[in-house]
């Protein structure tokens, strides 16, 4: 069975960091364009940060300078390191596989991961 996972979240104070895995199972990433969603309570669904199979990234302007995806195709993973958050950041984490181009439209990924919390409080 096709399956993400995330795994990394938690609570950070402001100006803190952590780092968002998403590992998958029974596919390869290697053709895969994966981007990071996320949803706070009461707000649609937001693209954070997208990497395509070829390694181009895609950052919205809300975490662009903080935030960076990469991707391992060795371990089938794809990290966001989440730097000098803000509570802002709060919300639960989602990354998403496509195959194909990058895009910042959660209604064209073809698999999800259930997601992580992320939390930024003091």
């Amino acid at each position: 069975q096709v399956q993400l996972v995330e795994s990394g979240g938690g609570l950070a104070q402001p100006g803190g960091s952590l780092r968002l895995s998403c590992a998958a199972s029974e596919f390869t990433l290697d053709y895969y364009a994966i981007g990071w969603f996320r949803q706070a309570p009461g707000k649609e669904r937001e693209g954070v940060s997208c990497i395509t199979h070829d390694g181009l990234t895609y950052y919205a302007d809300s975490i662009k300078g903080r935030f960076t995806i990469a991707r391992d195709n060795a371990k089938n993973t794809v990290t966001l390191q989440m730097n000098s958050l803000k509570p802002e950041d709060t919300a639960v984490y989602y990354c998403a596989a496509r195959y194909g181009p990058h895009s910042d439209y959660a209604s064209e990924y073809d698999y999800w991961g259930q997601g992580t919390q992320v939390t930024v409080s003091s």
